[in-house]
C-alpha cells in the first residue's frame, strides 16, 4: 500500500471535519486512539455514534488484527468523547504524515485533550507484563532518519514547524494519572510504571541486539505507533497523555522464545480493563483535567 508524499491540505482537513460534524451531534473535548487489543474502551462509549472509515471521505483503512477501523463518538464517564478504534502504522505502507492525520482532524472538531494508548514490549528489566506505563517521553526511531509527520510544506494554521517537544506529554495529565492509579479502588498497585516509549517502524519483531541498543539508548518500552500522533498533536496544541501496555518482554538474550502477534492481543486482552479503568477515571475527573496548567 505505497502512499505518495503528498499531503491534505488544511481545506482537505476542514472537509473530513465538516463530514464528521454533520454526521454526529457529538462535540467532543476529549479523544482516544486505542491501541491493539485496547478498542474495548470503545465499546463502553454510550449513546454511540459509530462511523466506519470507509465512510470518511480521504481517510485511512487499518488493516491490522486488533485494530476495528471507526470512530466511535458519544459519552465516557459523563463526558463528551471521540474513539479511534484502529490506528494506523507505517508499516502498512502509510507515510507518517497519513498515519498522524486524524490528530488533525480531532483537533478541528475541537478536541482538547488526547490519550493515546498502545500494547508495547518492555525493555526495563524492572518492568512486568501487564504493567501500565504511564509515557514521559518518546525515541522516535524513524525521526532520527529525518522521518517525520510534521515534514514539507507547513501551513500554519496548523501550527508552528519548529515548535518545541520537550514536554510532549503534558506534565499536569502525568501528574493526574499518577494520582488516579493510586487509587486503592482501581486495584493498581504497583502495575503503574512512568518511562520513556521507542517507537520502531515495524512491522517484523526487532533482533535481540536492536532491543539491547534501544534499552542502552533510555528506552523503557517498544512498539511501532504512537510517536508520529503525539508530535502532529503537540504540533497543533492539543495536550496528550501517553499510555503504554507492556504486553510482552523484548527478549535479550538469543536463546529466549521470540515475541507475536497473537500473544500480545492475549495480554491486552487480560489486562484492557485496567488501562480502561484508568482512562475512564481521568475522562471522569476532566475539569480538574482541563484546570491544569498545560
Amino acid at each position: 500500500m505505497a502512499e505518495s508524499e503528498e499531503t491534505l491540505t488544511y481545506e482537505d482537513i476542514q472537509h473530513i471535519s465538516d463530514f464528521l460534524l454533520k454526521t454526529t451531534k457529538y462535540r467532543p473535548k476529549v479523544a482516544v486512539i486505542c491501541g491493539s487489543g485496547l478498542g474495548g474502551l470503545a465499546d463502553v462509549v454510550q449513546e454511540q455514534d459509530v462511523i466506519d472509515y470507509r465512510d470518511i471521505p480521504n481517510f485511512p483503512q487499518s488493516t491490522v488484527q486488533g485494530h476495528r477501523g471507526r470512530l466511535v463518538f458519544g459519552h465516557l464517564a459523563g463526558k463528551s468523547v471521540i474513539c479511534m478504534q484502529g490506528r494506523f502504522h507505517q508499516y502498512e505502507g502509510y507515510p507518517l504524515w497519513k498515519v498522524a492525520m486524524p490528530v488533525r482532524v480531532f483537533k478541528m472538531i475541537g478536541v482538547e485533550t488526547l490519550f493515546v494508548t498502545n500494547a508495547a514490549g518492555g525493555l526495563n528489566r524492572n518492568y512486568n507484563i501487564g504493567d501500565i506505563m504511564i509515557v514521559k517521553d518518546h525515541i522516535s526511531m524513524p525521526g532520527l532518519t529525518a522521518d517525520n509527520p510534521l515534514k514539507g510544506f507547513n501551513d500554519e494554521r496548523f501550527g508552528k514547524q519548529s515548535s518545541p517537544v520537550t514536554e510532549l506529554y503534558d506534565r499536569g495529565l502525568r501528574e493526574l494519572a499518577r494520582r488516579v492509579a493510586g487509587d486503592p479502588n482501581l486495584g493498581l498497585g504497583d502495575a503503574v510504571r512512568e518511562g520513556v516509549l521507542v517507537q520502531v517502524g515495524g512491522p517484523s519483531f526487532d533482533t535481540v541486539s536492536v532491543f539491547n541498543m534501544l534499552r542502552r539508548l533510555g528506552a523503557d518500552c517498544v512498539g511501532m505507533s504512537s510517536a508520529p500522533e503525539v508530535t502532529v498533536a503537540r504540533h497543533c496544541g492539543i495536550r496528550v497523555l501517553g499510555l503504554s501496555l507492556v504486553t510482552d518482554m523484548a527478549p535479550m538474550e538469543s536463546d529466549l522464545p521470540p515475541t507475536n502477534h497473537q500473544e500480545i492481543l492475549q495480554t491486552a486482552k487480560t489486562r484492557a480493563l485496567d488501562v480502561q479503568n484508568l482512562v475512564c477515571e481521568m475522562i471522569r475527573h476532566y475539569n480538574l483535567l482541563n484546570g491544569l496548567v498545560p
